[in-house]
């Protein structure tokens, strides 16, 4: 999914709440629409965002009712990671969110697919945003990652989504909820993983440790959107795994 991304606007939330460490804190449940709300406005203009909600059969569409379905779509994905993944803040007011899905996690379950509500994303997407999301990016990111990670993706930190409002821009806001789990990956001999949709981002998650080991298309939209895939291999005293696993495709490109 898409990644790092900035938002237009500032959303309130508490400036404490449980498992806090160094101003970083796990989101609850219960504030998972505030978090939801600030990715909503970082991602808006991200290419992914729009592949869904800007279609065939919406061109018909407001504005509004367009924006209205992306905050639906990402406040179903944080309420998930509220669930079964990790989502992290940092910041007074939101300023920066990130959602990980841990080692030996996953948001597939009908539970968590039911408690969150991404089963209604079936219902609420139109015909050509549904065939996109569910037949398209989801089978082709879960089988990019499996390819690439092979028998380490079931044991691998994932960095599904970051955004830093730009107020809060060069506080080190995101700094701090990358290496909150890449330190964590370290420790425990784990590679990460993402998905960027943003040229401009690579070079920043090279920043971190992360590599491109990859790139694939979304192609049934009028034009291709790229993403990068990029994996960081664990940098630890401990005994790592066998990350020479981990494929390097170079610029291949697949489609679903």
């Amino acid at each position: 999914m898409p990644k790092m991304s900035e938002a237009s606007s500032s959303s309130s939330a508490r400036s404490n709440g449980p498992s806090e460490e160094n101003g970083v804190r796990v989101i609850p449940k219960k504030e998972y629409k505030a978090a939801a709300n600030c990715l909503a406005e970082a991602f808006w203009h991200d290419d992914v965002a729009q592949y869904f909600v800007k279609t065939t059969d919406t061109e018909t569409w407001s504005e509004d009712e367009r924006w209205t379905l992306h905050v639906r779509i990402m406040r179903s994905i944080v309420h998930a990671h509220c669930l079964k993944g990790l989502a992290l803040t940092v910041g007074p007011n939101y300023d920066c969110v990130a959602l990980w899905m841990p080692p030996g996690k996953n948001m597939d379950d009908r539970l968590t697919m039911f408690r969150s509500g991404m089963w209604t994303l079936n219902l609420k997407l139109s015909k050509e945003g549904r065939c996109r999301f569910q037949t398209e990016f989801l089978p082709l990111l879960h089988r990019t990652k499996s390819e690439i990670l092979g028998n380490l993706d079931n044991n691998s930190w994932y960095l599904v989504y970051i955004g830093t409002k730009p107020a809060a821009q060069g506080k080190g806001y995101a700094r701090m909820l990358i290496e909150h789990v890449t330190k964590q990956a370290d420790d425990q001999g784990r590679v990460c993983y993402l998905e960027s949709s943003n040229d401009i981002n690579p070079a920043i998650y090279r920043k971190f440790g992360f590599e491109t080991v990859s790139r694939i298309q979304l192609t049934r939209g009028p034009s291709p959107v790229d993403l990068d895939i990029m994996v960081r291999q664990p940098i630890s005293k401990h005994t790592s795994p066998d990350v020479t696993n981990v494929e390097h495709h170079g610029q291949t490109a697949e489609t679903a």
